[in-house]
Parts: structure tokens; sequence; C-alpha cells
């Protein structure tokens, strides 16, 4: 069975050089990486702070771009890699040239407002974007995906999901003063691979909130997604866990009519060293692990990326997880922050004597 399920994308025959925007941690530690591994050509790397990027281009064996106009001047014959904070996207959108292919880290934007700025400018300017939710790409989730298009499950009806975990949040200083941390920034992920198992929900019921031994202002979530009267699914997010190790999880449980599957994803175990990750299946004789060709990170990434370039050098002709797709992901976070922010359904109190 391990050997049957698609677990990677193939890569194209040729490719176009890449033109990389930002020069912070997640290019050194996941793009820079995947990209070599892929043997992409990078054409060079632009940053505000031309010593930052000058620093990691240089470590890359690539050039630094001392302007945006520069960086662009490759025009259609570059792939574009956003990797900048969310209010760095509009700008740098608007400069890529019309028809670009290019690639923005995620979230599409803090909120919706920005989600719908940024689909209105890719639109007008005829961008070919996508976004870098890259969950559905590891090689856990692409098996799981295969396996219930295969039928092996049957109809999915359950999907869970537990995180306990204790998660260094000091590691990231800007998220201190941000009001939209967990949900926007991290369980976007699972609610983007969700979607990509079952399609948009019908709605979302949420509470996300904060921890007293946290200044991070929320890092505890719970979801459950309305996918009709005939599936359950619900998440139960906890980054506070800081017990030890040993009932900590990052687990999901996906049951069908006709068979189960077990995830557990390790880089959020024992973070930043994290676990490999794990894919269980059971078809009717028992559970089998899935032996599989790497982890969230940063396999996932190999696969996200590759895929943008097989569309760019015209081998596939969809874009997966394209940004009019995300969008509907920044829709279902932006619902569930509204959800969260209205009070849960009173009980009703005791009769009068």
């Amino acid at each position: 069975m391990s050997t049957e399920l698609r677990q990677t994308i193939l890569l194209p025959k040729t490719s176009l050089p890449l033109v990389i925007f930002g020069a912070g941690s997640i290019v050194t530690d996941a793009h820079l990486p995947a990209y070599a591994r892929l043997g992409f050509k990078i054409a060079g790397i632009y940053d505000p702070d031309l010593a930052k990027a000058e620093a990691v281009a240089a470590k890359a064996g690539t050039r630094a771009f001392a302007s945006v106009a520069e960086a662009t001047a490759p025009g259609l014959g570059a792939v574009y890699d956003l990797a900048t904070p969310p209010a760095a996207h509009p700008a740098l959108l608007e400069a890529l040239p019309d028809g670009a292919v290019c690639i923005m880290q995620k979230p599409m934007g803090s909120d919706m407002a920005e989600a719908d700025r940024i689909i209105r400018i890719c639109r007008a300017k005829g961008l070919k974007a996508a976004v870098n939710f890259q969950l559905r790409f590891a090689p856990a989730l692409l098996a799981l995906k295969d396996a219930i298009d295969r039928g092996l499950l049957g109809q999915v009806v359950d999907i869970d999901g537990l995180l306990a975990v204790d998660t260094p949040w000091h590691l990231w200083a800007f998220l201190a003063n941000l009001p939209r941390v967990e949900i926007l920034l991290h369980s976007i992920h699972y609610l983007d691979a969700i979607r990509d198992l079952l399609g948009n929900p019908l709605g979302v019921h949420a509470r996300t909130l904060g921890h007293p031994s946290s200044t991070v202002s929320n890092t505890r979530s719970a979801m459950i997604l309305d996918y009709g009267p005939e599936v359950r699914c619900a998440l139960s997010i906890n980054h506070n866990h800081s017990f030890g190790r040993q009932f900590q999880a990052c687990e999901f449980r996906i049951c069908g009519t006709r068979g189960a599957a077990y995830v557990k994803l390790g880089v959020n175990l024992d973070y930043p060293k994290g676990e490999p990750d794990e894919l269980w299946l059971n078809t009717g004789a028992g559970w089998e692990q899935v032996s599989l060709a790497g982890n969230w990170f940063i396999e996932a990434f190999l696969g996200r990326f590759t895929q943008v370039m097989r569309f760019a050098v015209g081998e596939d002709d969809n874009l997966q997880g394209s940004a009019e797709d995300a969008w509907h992901t920044m829709a279902l976070v932006e619902a569930a922050y509204d959800s969260a922010a209205l009070p849960a359904h009173p009980i009703k109190g005791a009769p009068d004597a």
C-alpha cells in the first residue's frame, strides 16, 4: 500500500529562474534548501535591508537585487517568490509584471479586507498566483488524499484534530503585539488541508483564547467545521501543554465508512527539533504504517514549489492552491474569528419555584 500512494509531485522537465522577495528565516530555513534540493536556479534575492539580502544571497550562491525594479526586470521569464509579511504582499504584487507566475507566503493578508485587496490585484494584473499553504503537499497529506480519492476509506464522516504541544512562542518576537495569532498563523494550515480534502464547509463554530503563561494574544483554539449532517469535523488546539512530551500530541484521525487513517505531524513536537511524521491506514485488515517520503518540513515545500514550477512551464494545466482557492481558506479563518467574538448559546436557567 505504501508504495502505491502518491506522496510527491513529479519534477518538471524544465524550470524558470526564481526571484525571491525577502531574506528572513523562512527563506534560509525552508525556501532556499527546498530550491537547492529541487535543482531550481535562484536568479536573485531582494530585501529592503540590502545588507541582509547580500548576506543570504552570498550563502546561496546568487546575487542580491538593489531594488524592486531590478528584481522584476526578468519579466515573465521568472517565477516570483514573495516570502514576505502579509502587509508587504499588495505592493509587491502591484510591481510584478502583468501575467507573472508567483507564490506568496501565507497568510493571504492579515484579515479578510487584505485578502480581498490581494485577490483584486491578482485579477486586475492577470497574475497566476499561488499561496504557500504547503501542508496539503506534505507526503503524509498527499498520500492521505490519494487514499481518499481511491475510495480506500469510503465516505469520510469524521475528522478529529488534536494538538497539545508546548510551542516556544518567544522564538517569534513579532507575534507579541498581534491581535490574531493561533488561527491566522498556525491552524490556518489545518483548515486549508481539510478544505483540500473535503471542500468548503458550510460554516464554523470557534473559540480562540490566550493562556495565563503567555503574552501572545491567542494560543489555544477549538473549532467545529460544519460539513452537513453526515460529517463531524472538530479541532482542539493547545499550544500551552508544557508538562513533558509523554502526553503531548499533534495528530489527526480521519474515519470513513470503509476505513480510517491516523496522521502524526512531528514538526510541532519538541519544536524546532521535531519528530518524524507518521501515516497509518486501516482499510479493513488492521492498521498498516505507510512509509513516508519525508515530513511536513521541508518536504511539503518541495511539493508546493514543484507544482508551481510545473504550472509555470506548462506541464500542469491547474495551479493547485491558487490565490482564488486560498481566498476561501482566508474566508474560513475570518468566519472562525467572527464566531469566536460571539457569545455561546445561553443555557436556560432553572424554572421558578
